[in-house]
């Protein structure tokens, strides 16, 4: 256990900042929907896809170029509602009541705990000033029109604030939707279509734009082939004000793009998306799921382009650009089948093999000593095993402030695994599993077995890369009952189930007492 420690405590010295302090970074994240590996020309030579059916995505190759790429990152769960929360709060979904699936409906509970602390609230407990634009999708609570809490939709009147939303859980400022991009019309019952008119209605701060009360009626403010320039000017009239206030920021673009229907906008600040993505040949892809991917491409690019241009107030002399931790990735596998999306990876999302949760993940921080901010020369690569929930200690570990006190009632991050060392490319011991949840193939049939949870790691006893498969039963109650077992070292498609072979039983021995040690709502994957 004390190998584990030691680089989180050694690490805490690396960058000894306070909140208020110049070389305290600024953060965006940018979270993608429904986006596999093969979706970016970052990865292009590990997809194996031709140059004329390999999307280009050259802003996304900015970062990948002045940072680090990593080809060994996962989401927490190969959905989004339950990937989200793991991201904010740097815990496992398959601890909560939400064991699988997702958040469904056009109104949930919150899943996020009144008490639980986010990144966003712990950024902002550290002197920052927090963002987010765009898919919420955990949950929301509505008023009734007497100002009381709602129990649910039937009750909810749109015209009062909210009673529970993302500024509830750490964000200064939020211009989004409630949930995915297609859920039509105010009941969620109209069909989804390029062309349609209505989706969720935009949320600002704690009110639902355009309702008109009782009767859940909704303005057509939310268009959906607009979502994009909307996102884009909520999102910079954030940067600007917290630019001008000259505190550090955190943003959170939680972009809806690339999830179904797909409707990519015309253009976002003069640049024009629908009809102009390209193949790495150069050639129209003539594909509007590939469009509405480089949507959010031209989005990563306007956001390199105000960070390159606008003098750091906090660091006279520098731009914004260089002290601005920028991480890119997605929210789970690809939706699509499609083996140009989902690259040499067995599925997609939805699924806890590999082409579920392994995602994009490349990231740059220039006066962090994480790349060296030159956009025309390859960045590095990194072979370490990373999690969306590791987001939370990572940030503790750059601010050299302690993860939230437990003594106090605030729980937070207990399956969260700083990952700074690996990001810059400093050598760090092999991090403990990582357990990615849900499974499509586990049974279409009975929901209660749908709940899978595999554990991965790049630690093992025996050479190799090795991932167990346990049933439903580790999710709803603690039991171990593995199911399949793979080496992706020699198998990176999990095509022969080693569960059975004598030779594997010291992995398989690991890998249960590694799960072992995590089962339980209140466990922990935190060495």
């Amino acid at each position: 256990m004390l190998r584990f420690l030691l680089p989180a405590l050694v690490g805490s010295f690396l960058l000894p900042v306070s909140p208020a302090s110049a070389t305290t970074p600024n953060i965006i994240i940018f979270l993608a929907d429904d986006m596999g590996m093969g979706d970016t020309s970052v990865y292009h030579d590990w997809s194996g896809n031709k140059d004329d059916r390999q999307l280009h995505t050259p802003n996304m190759e900015r970062i990948a170029n002045m940072g680090v790429r990593f080809m060994d990152a996962h989401s927490p769960h190969s959905r989004c509602s339950t990937s989200r929360y793991a991201l904010l709060t740097g815990r496992y979904c398959w601890r909560t009541s939400l064991k699988y699936w997702v958040l469904f409906g056009v109104q949930c509970d919150p899943l996020i705990e009144k008490s639980r602390p986010t990144i966003a609230t712990f950024l902002r407990d550290n002197g920052y000033r927090t963002g987010m634009v765009g898919k919420w999708h955990l949950g929301l609570q509505y008023r009734q029109t007497d100002g009381s809490p709602a129990k649910g939709w039937d009750d909810a009147d749109l015209t009062q604030p909210l009673a529970d939303g993302p500024t509830d859980h750490g964000f200064d400022y939020f211009y989004g939707i409630s949930r995915s991009h297609p859920t039509s019309g105010p009941g969620g019952k109209n069909s989804n279509a390029p062309g349609q008119r209505r989706g969720p209605g935009w949320i600002h701060n704690r009110r639902v734009v355009g309702a008109t009360g009782k009767g859940k009626q909704l303005d057509d403010s939310y268009v959906l082939n607009e979502i994009g320039p909307v996102l884009h000017a909520r999102a910079f009239e954030f940067l600007r004000s917290a630019t001008a206030a000259s505190k550090p920021f955190f943003l959170y673009f939680a972009s809806p793009a690339n999830h179904t229907p797909h409707t990519p906008c015309k253009s976002i600040a003069g640049n024009k998306v629908a009809g102009t993505s390209r193949h790495v040949d150069g050639r129209p892809t003539g594909s509007t799921r590939l469009d509405f991917i480089h949507e959010n491409d031209v989005q990563v690019g306007l956001l390199l382009d105000y960070l390159q241009r606008t003098a750091d107030p906090r660091r006279p002399g520098h731009k914004l650009l260089d002290n601005t931790l920028f991480i890119f990735a997605s929210d789970n596998g690809a939706e699509s089948r499609s083996k140009t999306a989902t690259g040499p990876l067995r599925s997609n999302k939805g699924s806890t093999y590999e082409g579920g949760h392994r995602i994009p993940f490349f990231a740059s921080w220039p006066a962090g000593k994480l790349g060296d901010g030159r956009p025309k020369t390859p960045g590095r690569t990194s072979s370490r095993l990373l999690a969306l929930n590791d987001l939370f200690a990572t940030f503790a570990q750059i601010l050299g402030k302690p993860l939230p006190d437990l003594s106090k009632g605030r729980t937070g991050a207990e399956d969260s695994i700083s990952q700074l060392a690996a990001l810059r490319g400093e050598a760090c011991p092999p991090r403990p599993p990582v357990f990615p949840n849900d499974h499509n193939e586990a049974s279409r049939k009975n929901s209660e077995k749908r709940a899978v949870v595999a554990v991965r790691s790049n630690a093992s006893p025996l050479k190799g890369k090795w991932k167990l498969f346990l049933d439903h039963r580790f999710a709803l109650e603690g039991k171990l009952h593995p199911t399949e077992l793979y080496n992706l070292e020699t198998d990176p498609f999990e095509q022969k189930n080693q569960l059975n072979n004598p030779e594997a039983g010291p992995a398989l021995d690991f890998l249960l007492k590694e799960a072992a040690k995590a089962k339980g709502d209140n466990g922990s994957t935190r060495p």
